[in-house]
């Protein structure tokens, strides 16, 4: 997993409510257990025609926020079933950053564990940000996760709220594995008592 870094990108808005995670990424790519190669199927159904061409009256397709990686979008995004293959999708397709007022939970702690950025704003506030981008589509927004605020170039800035030890985690790059082999010589002490004791075990 890669450092979450400062950084001002395209701000991509998808203004709809409850998109579940069988839009974020159907049902019928789930059959990879790999985290990579997902992002050309994020929101197929809305992505493409029945031809297999973009369809240019969805959002994401709009050349104005080609290269995003900064989403904004609607209430309680995420929800649906628990499948870690929607953050996975949105991380290969390039975004690491949403906004939004609310995230189900699951999904929400997915996208730490996947190196995305979820964060959480008021209603006022993300009306705020929709609105700028709605009235000057490509518009960037600057993100800063050490500083927790969100910036934009028509003086909209937002401080927002994340707890300590994800926000540690983002900035260092750590998914659950790295954080877990951060113990590795206690893991290893722990086997080599193990061994010891229950040598059946091992063999």
């Amino acid at each position: 997993m890669e450092p979450y870094v400062k950084h001002k990108n395209i701000a991509a808005l998808l203004n709809r409510s409850n998109v579940d995670t069988d839009q974020i990424i159907p049902k019928q790519f789930l059959k990879e257990v790999r985290r990579t190669g997902f992002g050309v199927n994020l929101f197929h159904d809305w992505r493409y025609l029945s031809d297999g061409t973009d369809d240019p009256k969805f959002e994401l397709n709009n050349p104005a926020f080609k290269g995003t990686r900064i989403l904004v979008t609607g209430d309680n995004f995420g929800c649906g079933s628990s499948r870690e293959h929607a953050p996975w999708s949105i991380e290969d397709y390039g975004i690491n950053t949403i906004i939004s007022t609310s995230y189900a939970d699951i999904f929400y702690n997915n996208c730490f564990k996947n190196g995305i950025l979820p964060i959480v704003v008021s209603k006022p506030e993300l009306d705020a940000v929709m609105g700028e981008i709605s009235a000057n589509e490509g518009v960037a927004f600057s993100i800063d996760l050490e500083a927790q605020t969100v910036s934009t170039p028509g003086g909209i800035n937002i401080k927002f709220e994340i707890d300590k030890f994800r926000k540690d985690a983002l900035l260092q790059g750590l998914d659950d594995v790295a954080l877990t082999l951060q113990h590795l010589d206690k893991i290893d002490t722990f086997e080599e008592k193990q061994k010891a004791q229950l040598n059946w075990l091992y063999n």
